[in-house]
């Protein structure tokens, strides 16, 4: 491409298309053998947490990250021991780009598998834009390897969802009202900075200086967009589930994270975080970050994001019932899998007779009320039968539409029932039952659940994918996020999740102590 500029003829600058220059990097200050390497490595043991990292990080193609590099600019530190020191660290409870870059300035053991490399701050924090790209690649690389080895079977999964503190403050928490005050007065005052005349009177919630009021802008651009979806999703949902438009608030500091309560009641910018780990081993197969505070519907993507890291899907999947809809239960069974846990119910719903997640004062439940397939009607407790009555839709997960049937019993017969206070005590028509379309499979689901064998194999459950958590929160110190925005909580959730199954992959798998027969064989086949 040729452009040209200038007021003559004679004049003419020509500009040519700039061509990619090949990245080179800079020589790391130790070699293997240089003495101040040698004596830090004299003082590490053999199977040290340092040199798992160290071989582990060899096996990856890191081509793209490499790839990722300019060729402009200072030489850097060659990726391969940015990589490194970031897991290291990571696996040492340390997420936060300042403490990497503490590190390798006063730890030995990060000098050491850094070869004395010493990065700047900020390349340390901009590390992580070159690392959201690649790191489900690397992860697939490691799953896939697991695989071949016959280290990963994946056939049973567990599932489940955490929330982590967004790297925002809980005190920025803005209204619709609020927000669309503060982005006129934004837009004023970036006016008034074209214009070159001074702005008086900013408040304090408003950046002081032109260029970075820009940046505060593109922040509020977001935080509209965030507050828009909100107030949409929350038009959708039903009449009593729905929330007062003007309570809905957003983050202006971290604008994708949704503002919920955390595990201590605390309202602040949350990230929901869910995982899927194997039940036969230590390998993590599957993870999602979410800026939204409920597990409804997160069962069946993480399904299928289990299949595109590891080519493989699963044929049983533990979860709790936050995750079993009858959307859901028709998902897995077109897909063939069988879940395993408590749908519409849990321990303490039952006994109470309480409505779940509500814990309301019910009515007899419906499960007391048998379904007839043949004669497609209900009988109560009393032997009474309840007839069709209607049909509706009811809207699930957004806009999906299911059809509902509605049976009622005649008036005359409840009011003459002895369970009639118990049933539908303010009722004069007569107690009725709504079901649900698919409600067939959440009936199986309940029949698999009362077996023996299915209450042993759901205890697996929560010694399977409750670990994971804490380790993430406890041994990682991951209980906030040190970027903001939901890309990098995506990244750092990848890295700690390649740091783990590195960890396992380099210690051939940790094949737990509930794995099935047939897995014990293949690893003792490769033994």
């Amino acid at each position: 491409m040729i452009a040209y500029g200038g007021t003559s003829d004679k004049r003419r600058c020509v500009i040519r298309e700039k061509r990619p220059r090949k990245a080179s990097f800079a020589d790391p200050p130790w070699n293997d053998d240089d003495p101040p390497r040698q004596e830090i490595d004299a003082r590490i043991p053999e199977n040290h947490l340092l040199r798992q990292i160290d071989a582990g990080v060899d096996r990856l193609d890191l081509s793209g990250l490499w790839a990722s590099y300019s060729g402009r600019g200072s030489k850097p530190l060659p990726p391969d021991l940015m990589v490194k020191m970031v897991l290291y660290e990571m696996a040492c409870g340390k997420p936060s780009p300042a403490e990497w870059f503490r590190d390798t300035r006063e730890s030995d053991s990060v000098k050491w598998i850094t070869r004395g490399g010493q990065p700047a701050r900020s390349v340390c924090y901009d590390f992580w834009n070159r690392i959201a790209p690649v790191a489900d690649d690397w992860n697939k690389q490691i799953l896939c390897e697991a695989c071949e080895q016959q280290l990963l079977c994946g056939d049973r999964v567990a599932q489940d969802g955490t929330t982590i503190a967004a790297s925002a403050s809980r005190h920025r928490l803005v209204k619709e009202e609020t927000l669309a005050r503060r982005v006129g007065e934004l837009d004023s005052a970036i006016a008034a900075d074209k214009q070159q005349s001074p702005c008086t009177g900013v408040p304090r919630w408003m950046a002081k200086q032109p260029d970075t009021r820009l940046l505060q802008r593109d922040r509020y651009r977001r935080a509209e967009e965030q507050m828009r979806q909100l107030q949409a999703e929350n038009q959708q949902r039903r009449a009593c589930k729905r929330q007062d438009p003007k309570k809905i608030v957003v983050s202006t500091s971290d604008p994708d994270a949704v503002a919920s309560r955390d595990k201590y009641h605390v309202f602040r910018p949350l990230y929901n975080v869910q995982l899927l780990r194997d039940v036969d081993s230590q390998f993590m197969m599957a993870y999602q970050v979410y800026n939204r505070n409920h597990d409804s519907g997160r069962l069946v993507p993480l399904i299928e994001r289990c299949m595109e890291l590891t080519g493989r899907k699963p044929s049983t999947v533990l979860v709790d019932s936050s995750y079993l809809s009858v959307l859901d239960l028709s998902a897995c069974d077109r897909l063939g899998i069988t879940p395993y846990g408590p749908i519409g119910s849990n321990d303490y719903s039952e006994a109470h007779e309480r409505q779940p997640q509500t814990n309301n004062k019910t009515k007899l439940p419906k499960r007391r009320f048998t379904w007839l397939p043949e004669e497609q009607e209900y009988v109560c407790p009393k032997n009474h039968r309840l007839a069709w009555v209607k049909q509706g839709t009811l809207k699930r997960h957004g806009q999906q539409q299911l059809r509902t049937q509605v049976f009622q019993c005649a008036a005359e017969v409840c009011a003459a029932c002895s369970l009639r206070l118990r049933c539908t005590p303010k009722s004069k028509t007569g107690r009725t039952i709504t079901r649900i379309e698919h409600e067939e499979l959440a009936e199986t689901l309940r029949a698999r659940m009362a077996i023996p064998e299915a209450k042993k194999l759901y205890k697996l459950r929560g010694q399977t994918i409750e670990h994971p958590f804490a380790e993430v929160k406890e041994n990682r110190g991951t209980r906030r996020f040190c970027r903001r925005g939901l890309r990098m909580a995506e990244a750092q959730t990848a890295a700690l999740v390649l740091c783990h199954n590195l960890l396992a992959l380099q210690r051939g798998g940790c094949i737990t102590e509930s794995a099935t027969p047939i897995t014990r064989i293949l690893r003792k086949m490769r033994c």
